[in-house]
């Protein structure tokens, strides 16, 4: 099967390139930037989600798209203009599934990253292929990058806002498999195997990661922090198999 994943050299994207060779696939990695090593089978081919620049090249022949593509400045362009250009340019190229990944409680945070991944999904629903979308919970690397960068600051986020967060490489064999399955919509959300107070989780990164520093509350106020302490960004009945967050850490 020729697989295109949109966003193939990210944290989710990478994973996802390396699953889908092992199982046998032909896959291209679609990115804007340079693309580093890469597994047997899989070729890399540069596009723009903002502008559609190498799209209509990079899914010719193509049978299922993956978006794992993420970006924290020009969200909207790129989720939501993204979306509907690769969705366009699919249709044209006879794509006959296209899969995305979004959030767990997206639409419960009123944060203006979250708002637009819920705008995303309501573009890919409303698009003209066949679709599958799986919410996750945030990946171990993020909040491991979280919790580095405070510490650079000398500081250790603390708080109790609740979390679930779910190894990546998870993810991708989750993603991996519905490319190989018929679409079906929403898939059944995925979850780490543990909800965990911010707190929680920066001692266990300061164990592991042995980074002395002060701790900083960030408080439960307003909406957003109403919501998060309210563990809207977790899901308990969707917790897969892998390893907790103490684990991949003392992993490395």
């Amino acid at each position: 099967m020729r697989v295109a994943v949109i966003g193939g050299t990210g944290t989710l994207g990478a994973r996802l390139v390396e699953n889908l060779v092992g199982r046998g696939d032909e896959v291209r990695s679609l990115s804007r930037g340079a693309a580093g090593p890469l597994p047997f089978g899989a070729s890399h081919w540069r596009a723009d989600l903002r502008n559609g620049e190498g799209l209509v090249e990079g899914l010719d022949g193509v049978e299922v798209v993956i978006d794992a593509a993420n970006a924290t400045k020009r969200a909207e362009e790129t989720f939501v203009g993204g979306t509907l250009r690769l969705l366009e340019t699919g249709a044209a190229a006879d794509v006959r599934h296209h899969l995305t990944i979004s959030i767990v409680g997206c639409d419960r945070v009123p944060l203006g990253y979250y708002r637009v991944k819920t705008r995303q999904e309501e573009a890919l629903a409303s698009g003209p292929l066949p679709w599958s979308l799986l919410r996750a919970t945030q990946f171990h690397s993020l909040l491991d990058g979280v919790f580095s960068t405070a510490a650079k600051c000398g500081v250790r986020l603390t708080g109790k806002a609740q979390l679930q967060p779910v190894d990546p490489a998870v993810v991708a064999a989750r993603l991996a498999d519905a490319a190989h399955a018929e679409p079906v919509g929403r898939l059944a959300d995925i979850a780490g195997p543990q909800v965990r107070t911010l707190g929680e989780l920066g001692e266990l990164w300061k164990s592991a990661r042995g980074r002395r520093s002060l701790p900083l509350r960030v408080p439960s106020v307003g909406k957003i922090g109403r919501a998060l302490a309210g563990g809207n960004l977790c899901d308990p009945r969707a917790a897969a198999p892998g390893p907790s967050f103490e684990e991949w850490l003392r992993r490395g």
